[in-house]
């Protein structure tokens, strides 16, 4: 009879909240969605990259106010789990339509009596609550007119949802602990579980986390040790509370499925979460990592630390694997090395050869000398130095180009001038280059910094006879296909790509079996900086373009390891990757290009041969020129800012140019126009910014400065 009375006072007590709330309740309240807008507006905190073939190579969070997975069906959820829950949470969660009003009752008596207070929101109340902020209590607990509101919309639910539909979206949608939302976040966050694979105390544990996400470990063991007693389960007390000490006395974590690609994933990935779609193949990606660690792990011993690749396909500029570091092993893994800056070495001289051949300064079979060099400059005198430290006299251009001698480098920058150099180099898409003066003859070695990123689009372009375009990161954009544009004549482009792939004027330098002769046509250049701090290895087939570099992040020098035996074999087992399958044939010679056989003077002791030319440049005996390679305007020099004097008549004031003594031939040019010839020549000046030049022969530019008249 008492209990019966008790029921009774409860629903009492009920019935009289409700009337109330009748009356002090709006008219209207947020209307709500179905359960299928909420599951389809659902996003999660971590964004899916996507291969080209659409297989996820790497999962990135992108939203740091909570911790979200992916969408979780019942299927994919432990029983026991869902079977805690409701006992914790809503134990009539069957039987009622939305509240439960004997718990309201005995929630009122409770606050009334001198019992602990205890709440009455089902679970779908508090799913109405999780879907409309305006059903969340403002201070400590939720006012009369919201608690009325929150009963409204949980009748509202379970009159247009299914019971199975409600506790899925609750357990999507509740934070567990700290900013772990949903039950997939929290299972793998503490646990490292899927949802479906939650045991009886794991599931206790996360149950008793509801009421209270931020709990004390020994609190939520006692919430989780008398839950386990209301279900009757034989889960032992201490064992619990060893699990919640366990997994709450450190930090928690989600481990990633998947993470192949940090770098690109970084750059695409957008903050709403959405999976993109990349260019990357994800079973080239994997295998260009592999080969890279393990490559650097092999050098260790000789301090390297460091590196990354790039692959491109030459057609449509799509990137297919981009490493930018060595994971684990890198110094500093969180650092990009395909986009970094570091000195290039000799990976600029094939744009160098190729400008040279365009302006008809050099052919192929041009012959240079390699022998002691001293090249005056503002700073004092530049000596360029051969990697070997050895001379070889008189070689060709294409002997040069491809055993990447340095001296016979430097005479051509001076032929073919510093300051075109760089137009050319910045035309080609290497960024933030400095003043031509910053970097002198010495460019010719490749003094300027520049990114494996820039480097691989700019040998791309070679490979695409001279015709340059963007490189692409995710598939939809298809200009890249187009012609793009044109930077390096066809005819300069394919004779650079012929030197390039030509083992025998390789052998030179490097011997005929080393980790650049592919056993298919492949054109390929190796660099290394000074005191061996960088190497590299850029080379393209027909089809593809790929880029390696090794190094330290920090810029230590490695220890006697060169291009050739850093980089070199990454690139090698790469590219054989590539071409596992596929071949790859030499380019059609273009229209503007002959073959000729040539014949060199016998005081040389080289052998004739069948060379390519840009057609007007054939010939079929090779001439020692005598070249003014250290022809150099010397003042002004480069930047020079001359203020006249208003104190001396304006046509009395004079400026001289002087340049090096070796000037015969050349012609002085200021802004486009003739001045005269000779070592030194007077000009009368006039405000304004000028650039001076010395040619030779009408159109080779030996040497050019900017100055300013003020």
């Amino acid at each position: 009879m008492k209990k019966l009375f008790h029921i009774f006072v409860v629903l009492g007590l009920a019935a009289g909240i409700c009337g109330l709330l009748l009356i002090f309740s709006p008219k209207s309240f947020n209307p709500l969605p179905s359960f299928q807008d909420v599951q389809a507006s659902y996003q999660k905190s971590d964004a899916l990259l996507l291969d080209r073939h659409g297989t996820v190579i790497h999962e990135l969070r992108v939203d740091a106010t909570a911790r979200r997975l992916d969408w979780t069906s019942l299927k994919e959820i432990s029983p026991a789990l869902l079977s805690a829950v409701i006992r914790s949470e809503d134990k009539r969660f069957s039987q009622h339509r939305g509240v439960d009003w004997l718990a309201i009752g005995s929630a009122v008596l409770s606050r009334f009596g001198s019992g602990t207070p205890r709440g009455a929101s089902t679970i779908t109340m508090q799913l109405a609550s999780l879907m409309d902020d305006a059903l969340k209590p403002r201070k400590v607990r939720r006012s009369l007119r919201q608690k009325w509101n929150q009963i409204r919309a949980a009748r509202s639910i379970e009159g247009r949802w299914t019971k199975d539909e409600i506790l899925e979206a609750y357990v999507n949608l509740v934070s567990f602990r700290g900013e772990l939302q949903g039950i997939a976040a929290a299972s793998k966050g503490l646990f490292d579980k899927e949802p479906g694979g939650l045991n009886r105390a794991e599931s206790l544990v996360l149950a008793s986390l509801v009421r209270s996400p931020n709990a004390s470990a020994e609190a939520v063991a006692k919430r989780a040790c008398r839950l386990s007693t209301s279900l009757a389960w034989n889960t032992g007390c201490d064992d619990t509370r060893a699990l919640a000490q366990s997994r709450f006395s450190r930090a928690y974590a989600v481990r990633q499925r998947v993470s192949i690609a940090p770098h690109v994933a970084l750059k695409v990935l957008r903050q709403d979460g959405s999976n993109m779609h990349s260019t990357l193949d994800g079973d080239l990606q994997r295998y260009a990592t592999d080969v890279l660690e393990r490559a650097v792990g092999v050098l260790s011993d000789q301090n390297v630390r460091d590196g990354a690749v790039l692959v491109v396909e030459n057609r449509t500029g799509d990137v297919l694997a981009y490493v930018g570091n060595t994971g684990t092993l890198s110094s500093a893994r969180y650092v990009d090395g395909v986009r970094a800056r570091r000195q290039a070495g000799s990976t600029l001289k094939p744009f160098l050869y190729g400008l040279a051949f365009e302006k008809r300064i050099l052919t192929a079979a041009s012959l240079l000398s390699d022998s002691p060099l001293d090249v005056p400059t503002g700073r004092g005198i530049y000596e360029p130095k051969n990697y070997d430290h050895a001379f070889r006299g008189m070689i060709s251009a294409r002997t040069a180009l491809a055993s990447s001698v340095n001296i016979p480098a430097v005479r051509t920058v001076s032929l073919v001038g510093v300051e075109p150099f760089v137009r050319q180099l910045r035309s080609l898409g290497f960024r933030d280059l400095d003043e031509e003066q910053f970097y002198g003859h010495s460019l010719a070695l490749g003094s300027a910094d520049v990114s494996l990123w820039d480097l691989v689009n700019a040998y791309r372009t070679l490979a695409r006879s001279g015709a340059s375009s963007e490189l692409r990161l995710t598939l939809g954009r298809k200009d890249s296909e187009q012609g793009g544009t044109r930077i390096l004549s066809s005819g300069a482009a394919f004779i650079v790509s012929d030197i390039l792939s030509d083992r025998e004027a390789r052998s030179a330098t490097f011997s005929l079996e080393n980790p650049l002769a592919t056993r298919f046509w492949s054109a390929v250049k190796t660099g290394t900086s000074k005191d061996m701090r960088d190497n590299w290895c850029v080379g393209y087939s027909n089809t593809y373009t790929v880029g390696v570099w090794v190094g330290n992040f920090s810029g230590s020098s490695m220890w006697n390891v060169s291009g050739m035996s850093g980089a070199a074999p990454v690139w090698f087992e790469v590219m054989n990757y590539l071409h596992r399958a596929v071949p790859s044939k030499p380019p059609e010679p273009p229209r503007d290009v002959i073959a000729q056989y040539v014949t060199f003077p016998e005081q040389f002791g080289l052998s004739g041969k069948q060379e390519w030319f840009i057609r007007g440049t054939e010939m079929e005996a090779v001439k020692q020129e005598r070249r003014a390679y250290n022809t150099k305007i010397l003042y002004p020099s480069s930047g020079t800012i001359i203020a006249l004097d208003p104190d001396i008549p304006e046509g009395q004031q004079k400026i001289f140019f002087e340049s090096t003594s070796d000037t015969s031939g050349m012609t002085w040019m200021l802004d486009g126009i003739v001045l005269g010839q000779g070592q030194a020549l007077s000009w009368t000046p006039s405000p304004g910014s000028h650039r001076l030049s010395l040619v030779r022969n009408g159109d080779h530019i030996m040497d050019e400065i900017a100055f300013e008249v003020r």
